[in-house]
Parts: structure tokens; sequence; C-alpha cells
């Protein structure tokens, strides 16, 4: 695998820049996962981020390392005092929270959230709390509906990154990204190469009496040549177990000797 600079102005998938949905990050506490959660913006073709009074100021110095490259989602993002000003400019505004917090509004999942992105106009943005406590109920009366996820009620806990990723995924779904190049898989050896491994294997094991006694020769000749044609070995791997058979044909010299 070669390593894939990450470009200045990354362009994903075939959706505009401003019909991407912002991630908000509201008062996030630590750096560290300010980058994690970039990180995973850039995984799914999120490219905007912006923050509300983060604890430690910024820039932060521990988010760099955290965003394991996706550097440029932190240069960009953009700083505000309040959430009010920070979503001032988008329509649909989705609260992530896995309580209502007292306020009555509309509930979505993940899907439902990207569905309507995709389907209504204007900005978007996914909004989140802080890690130790979530949004207040102040933050969540500014969204227009609440997006959560069914979770295990014995354990309702995702840190940011997690959050940030389930939503980004989501959103994906519908961004036209492309998928990973698949490792080019090599056809099946022929016969003949298949033959020369069975015979090179029945050579090495007759001395050792595998096939012993002559009354379960023949089945156990068959087994051997089932288990080998099983795999669908392609000409690499059969000259590779060939290596290794040769090599183990080979008596064992003295150490020292070349």
């Amino acid at each position: 695998m070669t390593d894939t600079p990450t470009p200045s102005a990354p362009t994903f998938g075939t959706v505009p820049e401003d019909r991407k949905p912002i991630v908000v990050l509201v008062r996030p506490q630590l750096g560290e996962n300010i980058g994690k959660a970039a990180r995973a913006m850039l995984n799914f073709g999120l490219t905007e981020m912006r923050l509300v009074s983060p604890r430690d100021g910024w820039p932060n110095p521990s988010a760099g390392p955290a965003a394991a490259g996706a550097n440029v989602i932190l240069e960009e993002a953009e700083v505000y005092e309040t959430l009010a000003d920070a979503v001032a400019d988008c329509t649909n505004v989705y609260a992530t929270t896995v309580r209502k917090r007292g306020v009555t509004k509309r509930v979505v999942t993940p899907e439902e959230a990207a569905g309507e992105i995709y389907a209504e106009p204007g900005r978007s943005a996914f909004v989140f709390g802080p890690e130790r406590s979530g949004l207040e109920t102040e933050d969540v009366a500014l969204a227009r509906s609440i997006l959560t996820v069914p979770i295990n009620p014995e354990f309702a806990s995702l840190n940011l990154a997690q959050a940030v990723i389930l939503c980004a995924y989501e959103w994906s779904k519908g961004a036209g990204l492309t998928q990973p190049t698949q490792e080019e898989v090599l056809p099946p050896a022929p016969q003949d190469e298949l033959e020369g491994l069975i015979g090179h294997f029945e050579k090495l094991l007759e001395p050792k009496n595998y096939f012993w006694p002559e009354t379960r020769a023949e089945a156990n000749r068959l087994t051997l040549r089932n288990l080998l044609t099983k795999p669908a070995w392609n000409h690499l791997e059969v000259r590779t177990m060939r290596g290794v058979l040769s090599t183990l044909e080979k008596a064992r010299r003295p150490r020292g000797e070349d």
C-alpha cells in the first residue's frame, strides 16, 4: 500500500461542498477528541468543522496528531462564541443526544437525517456536545430535530469520534464515494501445475508410509487430491508450496556449512 497525501482542498463524491452537513462541536474539552472527530469526518467526505468555545482554546497542539492526516479539517475549522452563531446560516440543525432533556422535538436516526439533508434545501449541521456531559437543554432548543441512535440502554455511552462517524457514515451512503481499490485476484492455477503439486506431495509422503496400509492407499490419495484442489490455488501459491516442499525434501546441512 502506498501513502496518499492529504489534499489541500479535498473533494469527495458528487456532492457540492455547500450541500455537505457541517460538524459543530460545542465546548469540546480535549484536543485529541477534536482531532479524532476530524479524522472521522474526512473518512466519509465531510470537510467543514465549527467549534463553539473549545475549553482549551484553538488551535490546540494535541489535535493534529490525533487527526492522523486530516489536518485540512483542523486548519480550516472556524471558532464561534455561541452555538447560535455557529449555526446561523443553517436551516437544518440536528442536535445529537441520547436524551430529549425536557425539550419536545421530533427525533430522527442518522439514516433519516441523511435522507432529509439530501432532500431539503439549505445548509445542515450535526451538533455534538462536550465529551463529559453532552449538549445542554439550551443547546438542544436551538436545533430543529434531535438525532439519536438505537443503543444499549444499559450502556448508552459513545465517545465524540464514534458519534461523529455514525452520522458521517450514514450521510456518505448517498455521496457517491469511491470504494477502495480491491487487490487484483489471480486466476486459479492450470490443472497441470496442481498435478505437479499433488505429485510432489505424494513423492514425499510415500517413503513415510503415509499411504499405508495398501487397503487405504487409494482413499488417502483421493482425500489428498480433494484437499489440494479445493482452495483454488493460483500459480504463485502453487509455486510457493512447491518451494516449501523442496526445502523440506533437502537433507539438513550441518550448522556452519554453506
